[in-house]
């Protein structure tokens, strides 16, 4: 299969994050392995940055370096921890070199005592938002040629927008949940409120007042109060209220 048939292959699959049954993690997973397929690298790993704004391994090509980015991660140092926080690729960075890895020798040294030689670091990021960096990894002294360089940062990107539609999906369920939740709360109220008007022989609005008149010193949700009058588990007195305000 040709590099061009695959890069076709990886924006097909990526068309799937457009659905609300996508697979994040799978997703993610199968691109790393299509990074080590398309360029010169031998492992890759994914972080993206979680809702604390701290960095997560996401994805790795293999368990070798799913242990490497963990140790990136708990000392917070590394290119790809670096490509994070300054949004710009981290390219060619020679691992046996003291001078280049300046700032996270460790890391460095557990690269190469797991086989590698060289590493590159690319940012997942949209305009101005960066979301993470993939970390690529070779076991040769080598450098990413600039068509790889083009590939590798098409790849993240892509990677980049399926978290973002991942979490624009999942934000849109929230926001459909609670608005839901809104709405069966407001049912259970007008059905509370049919029942107790028709008990007191009030008004509705009168009978709405005169819920919220009870709950409010009380600190009692209205759905709650509502609920327990339509279990008929009420044992209060629901009354007029005094100088009632509109609902």
């Amino acid at each position: 299969m040709t590099s061009q048939q695959r890069v076709l292959d990886i924006l097909v699959e990526a068309v799937d994050t457009l659905t609300d049954d996508f697979d994040l993690i799978e997703f993610l997973h199968r691109l790393s392995i299509r990074c080590v397929e398309l360029l010169d690298v031998d492992a890759v790993g994914l972080m993206i940055v979680d809702q604390h704004d701290e960095l997560q391994l996401i994805a790795a090509s293999d368990e070798k370096t799913h242990l490497l980015e963990l140790f990136a991660l708990q000392h917070a140092q590394g290119p790809c921890v670096r490509c994070y926080h300054s949004g710009q690729a981290q390219l060619n960075i020679n691992l046996t070199s003291s001078v280049a890895t300046a700032g996270f020798g460790p890391f460095a040294a557990r690269a190469r005592a797991a086989g590698f030689m060289t590493t590159h670091a690319l940012p997942m990021k949209l305009r101005h938002q960066v979301v993470g960096a993939v970390n690529l990894f070779s076991t040769r002294l080598s450098r990413l040629s600039p068509s790889d360089v083009q590939i590798g940062q098409a790849l993240a990107d892509l990677a980049t927008i399926a978290i973002l539609q991942q979490r624009t999906i999942e934000q849109s369920h929230t926001e459909k949940a609670q608005l839901q939740t809104a709405l069966s709360s407001r049912v259970v109220i007008e059905q509370a409120k049919g029942i107790l008007s028709e008990r007191q022989g009030l008004g509705l609005d009168e009978t709405f007042d005169a819920m919220r008149a009870y709950a409010r010193p009380r600190h009692l949700r209205l759905t709650e109060l509502a609920q327990q009058v339509i279990d008929n588990t009420f044992e209060g007195d629901i009354v007029p209220a005094v100088n009632p305000e509109q609902p």
